[in-house]
C-alpha cells in the first residue's frame, strides 16, 4: 500500500496521523500546507497549488494529507487507502486553538519555514472553519462514497478509532514495496 490519502477538516488530526504513518512505514509524507503556503504566510495561486499537488501525486509512494480538492479525483484514483478523519467541530476548534497557543511564534513541521503560529490568524481561520464545515464535510463524504474499487476507505471518528487503526496489522506496509 504505497499511496495513502488522508482527508479531514482543519483540526481533525491529519498532519499528526500522516507523521505517525510516515514513521511506521517509511513512506514520504506530503503536507498540503507546505504546498498551499509559501514563507511568511503567502498563499500560492490555485494554479501553482494544482501543479505542485499533481507533481507530488505522480510519485510512486506517498502519504498525502490535506485538501486542495481540485486534485482529489486524481489523488484518490492513485490511492490504495483513503483515510477520512471526521471529527466534530467543537474538538476541531479546540485543537486549532491549543495548537496555536502551544506553538505561538514557532513554525509547525507541516508548514513551510517562516510561517509561525500567530493568534492574529485565528479569527480568519475560525471563520473559514465555520463557514466551510458543512460543504467541506459533504465533499469528503462524496469522495469516500465514490472512491474507486482498488482504494480501501477507512472512516475514523475518534481518537479510539485512530488508535485501533494504527495498531491493526491489515494496513501496515513499508515504503520499500
Amino acid at each position: 500500500m504505497p499511496r495513502i490519502m488522508i482527508i479531514g477538516q482543519p483540526g481533525a488530526g491529519k498532519s499528526t496521523l500522516a507523521r505517525q504513518l510516515g514513521q511506521v512505514t517509511g513512506i514520504p509524507v506530503i503536507h498540503i500546507d507546505k504546498i498551499h503556503w509559501q514563507p511568511n504566510w503567502q498563499e500560492r495561486s490555485p494554479e501553482e497549488k494544482t501543479r505542485l499537488c499533481l507533481a507530488a501525486e505522480a510519485q510512486e509512494h506517498w502519504i498525502f494529507e490535506g485538501g486542495h480538492s481540485a486534485t482529489w479525483a486524481n489523488r484518490v484514483a492513485r490511492a490504495d487507502l483513503l483515510i477520512w478523519l471526521d471529527r466534530g467541530p467543537a474538538l476541531r476548534f479546540w485543537r486549532a486553538l491549543t495548537r496555536t497557543l502551544k506553538g505561538r511564534g514557532h513554525t509547525r513541521p507541516d508548514l513551510p519555514e517562516n510561517c509561525p503560529e500567530r493568534l492574529s490568524n485565528l479569527p480568519e481561520f475560525f471563520r473559514f472553519m465555520w463557514t466551510t464545515r458543512h460543504s467541506a464535510r459533504s465533499k469528503m463524504q462524496q469522495l469516500a462514497a465514490n472512491a474507486p474499487d482498488q482504494c480501501r476507505v477507512v472512516y475514523l471518528r475518534s481518537d479510539r478509532d485512530v488508535e485501533a487503526f494504527l495498531t491493526a496489522s491489515d494496513w501496515q506496509v513499508t515504503g520499500q514495496q
